[in-house]
């Protein structure tokens, strides 16, 4: 993982609106009982990082009214075309004016949030007894897949502050991000106790499915075509080794909070 907090990269955290259209036809959606419980808190959702609107438009067809915030233009302008409405800033410099909400959330995105003032930006919106609730998914790769990720990645780009290989485990990773959130609720007050969501989804993947996604994860975002070349060829011949497709088992992980 990077030594500096992930919101203080802001060249990768902004990195993903290269190819929105991937992006968007390639990431997985989310837990239907996730969105059910986000609608349950009310109509009015902000959604925080937002990107294409993937979460966004699973929650409007739920019924709710969403806002996004987004700092990357690419990923707002596509958003827009599907009909979610996005203010472009970064979420701790954005202004709310007068407008709040019944639920505040971030899907894969407030890890690139400065946590502590992320926290104060979102008791100024949140109406009482308001959601807040943060999530990401577990990309889960097979061992030998990992491996020949990690491996080809760090010969593509030896000299990058993220190392694959140093990770436990994906699990782990997004534990450390929840803990932040944590953290960064608790020194703001204003919150309730924090529950822990989990929802578990089996997905399968085609060797062709994976590299369409995997140009969509920020340590490949920025890469050059000849070394992204590279770090595909390598995946694929992994996924090959298993027979051209895989299952894994995933999980859907988060915090979610009410405001006092």
């Amino acid at each position: 993982m990077p030594t500096l907090p992930p919101h203080q990269h802001r060249r990768m955290a902004e990195s993903f609106g290269v190819d929105p259209e991937r992006y968007d036809r390639t990431r997985p959606r989310y837990p239907a009982e996730l969105v059910s419980r986000i609608a349950a808190a009310g109509p009015d959702v902000l959604d925080v990082g937002t990107g294409t609107g993937i979460v966004a438009r699973q929650l409007r067809a739920a019924g709710c009214a969403v806002l996004g915030v987004e700092p990357d233009a690419r990923m707002a302008a596509f958003a827009r075309t599907t009909g979610i409405p996005v203010d472009i800033a970064t979420f701790e410099t954005w202004e709310p004016a007068d407008r709040d909400f019944d639920a505040v959330i971030a899907a894969q995105a407030w890890h690139w949030v400065d946590p502590a003032v992320g926290a104060r930006k979102v008791l100024r919106v949140l109406r009482p007894n308001g959601l807040f609730a943060v999530f990401w998914h577990v990309f889960q790769l097979p061992p030998a897949v990992a491996e020949a990720f990690a491996d080809a990645y760090h010969r593509a780009v030896p000299d990058s502050p993220v190392d694959l290989r140093a990770a436990a485990s994906p699990a782990d990773a997004y534990q450390a991000m929840i803990t932040a959130a944590a953290d960064g609720l608790r020194d703001a007050g204003g919150f309730g106790t924090p529950e822990r969501w989990r929802f578990d989804h089996e997905e399968h993947y085609t060797r062709d499915q994976l590299l369409d996604l995997l140009p969509t994860q920020g340590t490949l975002t920025r890469l050059p075509a000849d070394r992204l070349a590279a770090v595909l060829d390598e995946v694929g011949a992994a996924v090959d080794a298993l027979g051209g497709t895989f299952t894994t088992n995933e999980s859907t992980v988060g915090l979610a909070v009410r405001r006092l």
